[in-house]
Formats: C-alpha cells, structure tokens, sequence
C-alpha cells in the first residue's frame, strides 16, 4: 500500500511537470529563441512596427476601437492595434498603439502577443514604424505603470509622440503598461 501512494504521489508530480511545461513552452522558447526576422517579412507588411531590442516585429491593424472589446479582441489575434481616432505616423500628432502581453497560459503566444517583451525596453531602446513604404524612427523616453481607468494617454492629446500599450503583470489584466517614444 505505501509503495502505491509512493508511485502514485510522484506520478501525479510528473504529469504537473508535463502539464506545466507544455503550458509554458512556448513562452520559454520565444525568449530564448526568437524568431528571426527577414528583410522580406519588413517589407511585405504594409503597416508594421519592430522593436530591435526585444526581437519584436508585427503587423499593425489600422483604426480598431479601443473601446469596443468584441472588435479589439478578434483583432489583436492578427497584430498590434492601432487606436481608432489617434494619429498616423508622421502627423505630429499622438500615434497609439496595443496588444496583448501574453493570453491564458495555455494559449500564450498561440495567439499574437507582439507585446510579451515590453517591460523589458529601456530609455533609449528604436522602435521603427513602417507605413506606406516610409519607415518612421522613435527612441523610447520613459515607460509608466498605469490602472485600466486611467485612458487620458489615449483621450486627451499627447503630443507628437509614440504610445504602446499592453497589460501587465502578463497574463493579467490588473494595470497596463504605457510605453512612450519621441520621434528621432
């Protein structure tokens, strides 16, 4: 009888392990080993941002409504959204832009989670924006910690300047995380 509990105790143990790391994988891998990104994946995109620093590169969506969940939602499946009503690049205006930082565990980066990286950016960090063939150069300024509620960032005029936007810790939605880049 105790060499049943014994075995059963370290099976149960092992399948965790097993569930756990196929849970986490893919999440290990893109930091370990992200993917490569070629002069032909920056040019076939029409609208794109990369970030050098963090391996980043992702296609943008144009014009989705950050307020409307359903419609952000489907679209942040397929890139990185550009806020409804904010500026384009080049406009001198507030350019804003969000995505997911991870989704459930058992689904990160299944789905597109350009932003799982950007706590990692520091002051300084290029971010390259390219739109219609013309490629727009930022440099990161500062990066602020703020609660859902808090949407002046995305209402009110920033300036010309480059927000990104994603949720953190990742894989919660309890604060976001505003990165903010001047145009070089």
């Amino acid at each position: 009888m105790h060499n049943l509990k014994k075995n059963t105790g370290s099976a149960l143990m092992a399948l965790s392990l097993l569930g756990f790391l196929f849970i986490y994988y893919p999440y290990f891998k893109e930091l370990l080993f992200p993917p490569k990104i070629t002069e032909e994946q920056k040019i076939s995109e029409n609208f794109s941002i990369e970030i050098p620093s963090l391996k980043v590169f992702s296609k943008i969506i144009p014009s989705v409504d950050p307020f409307n969940e359903k419609e952000y939602l489907l679209e942040l499946r397929n890139g990185v959204a550009h806020a409804k009503n904010s500026a384009l690049p080049g406009e001198g205006e507030t350019v804003f832009l969000f995505a997911h930082s991870s989704d459930v565990p058992w689904r990160i980066t299944r789905y597109n989670t350009a932003f799982f990286k950007l706590e990692l950016i520091d002051r300084g960090d290029p971010i390259i924006i390219r739109m219609n063939g013309e490629e727009y150069k930022y440099k990161v300024i500062n990066k602020k910690t703020v609660w859902p509620n808090e949407v002046k960032y995305l209402t009110e005029p920033q300036g010309d300047v480059l927000i990104l936007q994603t949720c953190t810790p990742i894989g919660t939605a309890l604060q976001r995380l505003l990165i903010f880049a001047n145009p070089e």
